[in-house]
């Protein structure tokens, strides 16, 4: 399986890419797929297991499903609409399924979050059921949210789970050329990824971008590559620009806006400090992760979690580097991509699932390969770059303080984005060859994951989560 650049980048809204766009994509999916039956539809009871439940309304999954129900997509929706659907969904009790059938919506009965519940495939699941007037089942469908905003409905994670014989690495998403078409680079492990670059001489980014041209156009991929730029640029803007209170209850103050002050004001420091880079790279990891945990449009990169690291090293390949271009910052993406997809197709990008070492040290993996890509490193040196980025958020966990994706998400984001620029110049400073695989690291953050207690797995009933209210 190679999962393509577009399913690990995709554009959506914040605060998670698991617990928000999971569960509004698969309402929306719902709803969709009630088009025939929709007219009898007299009432929706949506429930919520295992982390969704726990973590539910500080990730905003109720909302979510709300405005899923309504027939709002994460790529679809205009944030700034979100608020009126949800005020008048909740003020009303009721909710225009799929954006045109009024039904009556009672949320304290009819979206339940089911915390001591949690069903055999994944943490991250829900079923949908609708109802007719006499109380009669008009369907149910149960989905589960697998990381980076990717679902599966309940057909598709049995064929998942029949085929791999476990639910961890064998839940993600589809082949890369979605009409069935064979890709010319297939790979499912680092090793095969650097022999297919040395066989065909071809750097991994253009190997990548010849897999993808087998659903799409050159351009098409161009394209599609400028507007996932675009947008985790338009994000760290945004995330400067902006001022207040991040929202729900643990009154953190947004950061970015005073420290990019701080350095416009002090501008000459760069003369004497050659560290003060890693403020700039600090404040769009930074950025983008509090306007991430404001509801903001973000990027998965390859989670919302974890979406300011690939951003923040972009733009310093941007800004920073000897000689930037737009084919670097492709072959950026690109490479990230590939990355993303061994750890997509092989363990998980799910915090759920593994804990934080999914998001962010996946991230970390993917930028320091993307960064390294981009600086002309061999095959060779990328694998040995996303090894070390990886290597240290071996067991990283996922403990978001009150649910909510800000404490310690957005910090984590600011130090996992200079450790990948430090794994890509570790790697590049030797010759590609090391001790530890990129697949043996990816195998240890599988297996580390299985074994991780469920509490540390985004359910905010351990670390820091429970600690930090005691400290």
């Amino acid at each position: 399986m190679v999962a393509s650049t577009f399913d690990l980048f995709k554009i959506g809204v914040g605060p998670s890419s698991s617990h928000t766009m999971g569960p509004m994509t698969a309402a929306a999916d719902f709803v969709r797929r009630l088009r025939e039956d929709l007219a009898r539809v007299a009432r929706v009871d949506a429930a919520l297991f295992g982390s969704l439940a726990l973590t539910g309304k500080g990730h905003a999954s109720d909302r979510a499903v709300l405005l899923g129900l309504s027939g709002q997509t994460p790529d679809g929706i205009d944030p700034d609409a979100a608020d009126a659907i949800v005020e008048r969904a909740r003020t009303t009790a009721s909710l225009d399924l799929a954006g045109t059938h009024r039904i009556a919506f009672d949320e304290a009965r009819d979206l339940r979050l089911l915390q001591r519940e949690r069903l055999p495939f994944h943490s991250n699941a829900m079923t949908f059921t609708a109802f007719d007037a006499e109380g009669g089942v008009v369907s149910s469908r149960t989905y589960y949210s697998v990381g980076g905003g990717a679902i599966l409905d309940e057909d598709q994670a049995a064929v998942r789970q029949a085929s791999a014989g476990a639910p961890l690495g064998a839940n993600q998403g589809p082949p890369l050329a979605g009409d069935g078409a064979a890709v010319p680079f297939p790979f499912s492990s680092g090793a095969e990824l650097v022999a297919h670059a040395h066989r065909s001489g071809l750097t991994i980014a253009r190997m990548m971008r010849a897999n993808e041209e087998a659903a799409m156009s050159a351009e098409d991929v161009s394209a599609r590559l400028a507007a996932i730029r675009a947008a985790m640029s338009a994000c760290i803007d945004r995330g400067i620009a902006a001022s207040g209170i991040l929202p729900g209850g643990l009154n953190v103050k947004r950061r970015a806006p005073g420290i990019y002050a701080q350095l416009i004001a002090r501008q000459e420091r760069a003369l004497v400090d050659p560290l003060s880079v890693i403020d700039w790279i600090n404040l769009w990891a930074l950025a983008v992760n509090e306007e991430n945990a404001a509801g903001g449009r973000v990027v998965t990169a390859p989670t919302n979690g974890a979406a300011g690291i690939v951003p923040a090293v972009l733009r310093y390949y941007e800004r920073f580097a000897p000689r930037p271009t737009v084919e670097g910052a492709e072959d950026f993406l690109l490479t990230a991509a590939a990355v993303g997809s061994l750890f997509k197709e092989n363990a998980s990008i799910s915090g759920a699932e593994v804990g934080c070492q999914g998001e962010v040290g996946v991230a970390c993996s993917m930028a320091a390969a993307g960064l390294a890509a981009a600086l002309g490193a061999t095959p060779g040196q990328i694998e040995n770059a996303a090894e070390i980025g990886m290597e240290h958020n071996l067991g990283l966990t996922c403990d978001p303080v009150g649910g909510l994706v800000q404490v310690p998400c957005i910090e984590r984001n600011a130090v996992g984005s200079v450790k990948a620029i430090e794994a890509a110049r570790l790697a590049m400073l030797g010759d590609g060859t090391h001790r530890v695989s990129l697949d043996q690291v990816i195998e240890t953050m599988r297996r580390t994951g299985l074994d991780m207690s469920e509490r540390y797995k985004e359910t905010s009933l351990g670390g820091l989560a429970v600690n930090v209210v005691e400290c």
